[in-house]
């Protein structure tokens, strides 16, 4: 059985996807792009700015769903332009001491809404 997961505290979705789906104690968090769930408005600053709202966004589907950063166990990053790699991980690592989460990344053509950056995770959190 899967349940959506929905917050305020991260941008609707954009299109016909949940902000994240828990199945058991696993939760799938969509792609999270700068998008301010106050504002609604793309971030326009520096990409250290822009990973800073997507891993807020992140933080709060997954507060939502009973768990806290160090329940993401996987990461994906998506930028489209791999220049930005070193200041997204100075951001990065903010968010995730060590030990970090396994992640990946991805230099894309092009983002929904012509974002920079896209991020996405898996966490387990166990049901309360």
């Amino acid at each position: 059985m899967k349940t959506q997961i929905t917050t305020g505290n991260a941008p609707s979705a954009i299109g016909p996807f949940s902000q994240g789906i828990r199945a058991g104690e696993t939760v799938y968090i969509s792609g999270q792009l700068p998008i301010s769930p106050e504002t609604g408005s793309m971030c326009e600053g520096s990409i250290g700015d822009c990973t800073r709202q997507c891993l807020k966004n992140l933080e709060g589907i997954v507060t939502e769903a009973g768990g806290t950063l160090a329940d993401v166990v996987k990461v994906t990053v998506f930028l489209t332009d791999m220049a930005d790699f070193g200041a997204v991980n100075e951001v990065y690592a903010e968010f995730f001491p060590s030990p970090a989460p396994a992640r990946s990344a991805f230099a894309v053509a092009k983002l929904p809404l012509n974002g920079r950056i896209e991020i996405e995770a898996i966490a387990l959190i166990p049901r309360k």
